[in-house]
């Protein structure tokens, strides 16, 4: 009996083990290196405005959700790290820009999760998540959710639409006023010396 009781706690542990549920290391952020991820072809486009895809930093949420602790991924677009039986890939994110009406931030993301039952990889989610609009597209696993916080990128202050105050024609259009306004004293003087020349007919 005492031998049934001691193999089963053994099994029990084993199974936790495989898991990740007691492992130490379960939680901790590796890096993956993988052999032909790589950012989008349309993402690496040099029409794109702003931060170049490569250069721009996005913050992922990930959520274990069998034992409640999140963490903060802090990755660029091509980066791929891995916590626990979870892999979380980022292969594109986007912000708009300051001058939008509606703010919108968006990144595109793959998680791929370790089985317990036999230990093989499989995809779990890949599309685009929206901070805004989380409803938009929902990550549909038992055990993890991720979710985009935020995407660092900069937009250019000025494009090939912008028109400048202060420019040639400004400086002209300020010409004409200065030389127009050079004028009207000299309209107001022969006005005030007909106004003088009437008043003094007047006298006489």
């Amino acid at each position: 009996m005492r031998l049934g009781l001691a193999g089963a706690s053994l099994l029990f542990l084993l199974t936790a083990c495989d898991q990740g549920a007691i492992m130490p290391d379960s939680n901790k952020t590796r890096p993956v290196e993988e052999k032909g991820f790589a950012i989008p072809r349309s993402a690496t486009s040099d029409q794109l405005p702003g931060t170049p895809m490569a250069e721009r930093t996005a913050v992922i949420g990930l959520l274990n959700k069998r034992n409640g602790l999140t963490r903060d991924l802090t990755m660029q677009p091509g980066q791929a790290l891995r916590v626990g039986d979870a892999i979380v890939r980022l292969r594109a994110c986007e912000a708009t820009a300051p001058w939008e009406n509606i703010p919108e931030t968006g990144a595109f993301v793959q998680l791929d999760v370790r089985s317990a039952k036999d230990g093989k990889w499989r995809r779990a989610f890949s599309g685009w998540l929206f901070k805004e609009r989380p409803d938009r597209n929902v990550v549909q696993h038992p055990v993890y959710d991720v979710w985009v916080k935020s995407c660092a990128m900069a937009w250019p202050e000025t494009g090939p639409d912008t028109v400048k105050l202060g420019g040639k024609g400004a400086s002209g259009a300020k010409a004409s006023t200065d030389s127009g306004s050079g004028e009207e004293p000299s309209n107001a003087a022969s006005s005030d010396s007909g106004t003088s020349d009437t008043a003094s007919a007047s006298n006489d």
